[in-house]
C-alpha cells in the first residue's frame, strides 16, 4: 500500500458558532436579530398562538373498530365451488380459500353479483338480489 493508495478522508470540521465575525458564524451566531428564537430554547413544535396539533383536523375513525372495520365482499359467483346442499359459512370460505382468516375477523357479505349454480345453505349476510338468486335455486339464506 501506498500513500497515493490510501482513500482520502474529507471530514470538516464543526462550525464553531458565535466566535467573532472572522468566523463566519459570529454576532448573532446563525440566529438572525432578536425574537424569542434568538435568545432561549423554545419548543420544536411551538408556533405562537395555538399549537400545530390543535389546529390540524381530528384524525376520525383511525384506529375505531367501529369505523374504520371495511367489510370484505364476496361475488355469488364465487360460491359455484361448494357441492349441492352444503352449509357455506365463514370456515368454509376460509377452507376453500376465498377469504383469508383476517378477512374473516372484518366481517364478509355476499354481494349478488354473477350467477349461482347449486342450491346452498349460506349463513352469511348477504344483499336482497343475493337473496333471490340463491333462494330461486333452492337454498336458504341465514343472515347472521
Amino acid at each position: 500500500m501506498k500513500l497515493h493508495e490510501l482513500n482520502k478522508v474529507t471530514t470538516k470540521p464543526r462550525k464553531r458558532i458565535g466566535r467573532g465575525l472572522g468566523s463566519g458564524k459570529g454576532k448573532t451566531g446563525g440566529r438572525g436579530s432578536k425574537g424569542q428564537k434568538a435568545r432561549g430554547k423554545i419548543p420544536v413544535g411551538f408556533t405562537g398562538s395555538l399549537p400545530l396539533y390543535r389546529k390540524l383536523p381530528l384524525r376520525r375513525g383511525k384506529g375505531n373498530p367501529k369505523i374504520s372495520r371495511k367489510v370484505k365482499v364476496i361475488s355469488i359467483s364465487a360460491l359455484n365451488v361448494f357441492k349441492s346442499k352444503s352449509v357455506v359459512g365463514v370456515e368454509e370460505l376460509i377452507k376453500e380459500k376465498i377469504i383469508s382468516p383476517k378477512d374473516a375477523k372484518k366481517g364478509v357479505k355476499i354481494l349478488g353479483n354473477g350467477e349461482i349454480n347449486t342450491a346452498l345453505t349460506v349463513k352469511l349476510p348477504v344483499t336482497n338480489s343475493a337473496q333471490k338468486k340463491i333462494e330461486s335455486k333452492g337454498g336458504k339464506v341465514n343472515n347472521v
